[in-house]
């Protein structure tokens, strides 16, 4: 569950956009793609993670970030259970402070209940509940972006559940194997690595993403008990998370502000005005977020243009001038920089994705100019659109 209740999001902007998850899942990808023989750091690199940024303890990346490194990452390794590995790859210390204050928990069930409470300093990419339900204890798992590429969703969900099994493992015991899992995805071809990891009963296609534990083992203690230790760490927990919130709703202000001034853009001045501040503070100020002006503006560009692409009437034109393009030239480099792929292309995956279950794709591609036509300046890493 989130820390606190987000406000009101204007259209064509979400908490997508903003550099507020620690890259622990990255981090660890970056190591199991290298096994493969896969660097990913000039992946890394193009979406702004140079070696001596993914080195910062402060460094936070956006939900947007992360999908697309995974995205080319499932891509690069060819492994369709990749998520399932990055998270069986991670160790007691990948969630910081937090796992260190779930090994000081008096129980299981109060190591999970703080893993939920404290999960946006974990570094996770879904979004975990717990709790008893007619089936025992479950603990769940969701994904923010209803628009996430399959792939990509399927990779966190495997991660999210690898890593929880394995980091109990570590820390309770290796004969440790969930109730039950259940899969809101439907099943692979392989379910091989699944049956090795869980050793449990599993289902997929189901309803939602569940595991079960067996309500023995959730009252059970936990062997690195320490009520001292455990409330001296909660309390330094409380301080991240109060200036987590700081940060996330500077970032969440600036984004609502740049999408309801498209397609003009505030500049960085009038926004530090706005703020009551002076652009260095600013700039400062969001460099401890661990991202720019520039890329709040580019995220919220990108949401606009996805959000009219759901929209089969909208042709590249319209959203050429809504998103505060310069032309549908720069429009065409921008998708290609965020997708790998043209605006039609990026329409036809989002709008398949959203067609009734068992129905044809819905949609059609915009008339008044030629989508399928590549702009020769696709090869320029810029967008051509207006600074602010």
């Amino acid at each position: 569950m989130p820390d606190a209740p987000a406000p009101a999001e204007s259209p064509g902007t979400s908490r997508s956009t903003s550099a507020t998850i620690a890259p622990n899942i990255l981090r660890y990808l970056a190591r199991v793609a290298d096994e493969y023989g896969v660097d990913l750091q000039p992946l890394l690199t193009r979406v702004g993670l140079d070696p001596t940024v993914m080195g910062s303890a402060a460094l936070r990346v956006s939900y947007r970030q992360g999908s697309d490194v995974i995205r080319q990452a499932l891509e690069l390794t060819g492994d369709e259970h990749l998520g399932l590995r990055v998270g069986a790859a991670q160790h007691l210390t990948a969630w910081g402070l937090l796992g260190f204050a779930m090994m000081a928990a008096d129980t299981q069930q109060d190591a999970i209940e703080t893993g939920v409470r404290y999960q946006n300093l974990s570094g996770a990419m879904t979004v975990w509940s717990a709790g008893w339900e007619d089936t025992g204890y479950v603990l769940r798992a969701d994904l923010p972006d209803p628009a996430l590429d399959p792939t990509v969703a399927v990779f966190l969900i495997e991660e999210a559940y690898s890593s929880v099994v394995t980091l109990t493992r570590l820390n309770s015991g290796a004969a440790f194997a969930p109730q039950a899992v259940e899969f809101a995805f439907p099943a692979p071809r392989d379910t091989g690595p699944f049956d090795e990891l869980f050793r449990c009963p599993l289902r997929f296609g189901a309803a939602g993403n569940r595991m079960v534990f067996p309500a023995r083992w959730v009252r059970s203690a936990m062997p690195g008990r320490d009520p001292i230790t455990y409330a001296t760490v909660l309390e330094l927990l409380d301080a991240q998370l109060e200036s987590r919130r700081g940060q996330q709703d500077l970032l969440e202000v600036l984004e609502i502000s740049i999408a309801q001034s498209l397609p003009a853009v505030p500049s960085f001045l009038e926004q530090a005005r706005r703020h009551a501040s002076s652009e260095r503070t600013l700039r400062r100020r969001l460099a401890e977020c661990g991202t720019t002006y520039d890329a709040i503006v580019d995220g919220v560009r990108r949401e606009r243009v996805e959000l009219l692409l759901r929209r089969p009437e909208v042709t590249l034109r319209d959203i050429t001038r809504q998103a505060g393009f310069a032309d549908v030239s720069a429009l065409r480099r921008a998708v290609r920089r965020w997708h790998g792929a043209t605006p039609l292309e990026v329409r036809t995956r989002l709008l398949r994705r959203e067609a009734p279950i068992g129905g044809a794709p819905i949609g059609a591609a915009p008339t008044d100019e030629s989508p399928t036509e590549e702009a020769p300046a696709d090869k320029a890493p810029g967008d051509g659109a207006p600074s602010g």
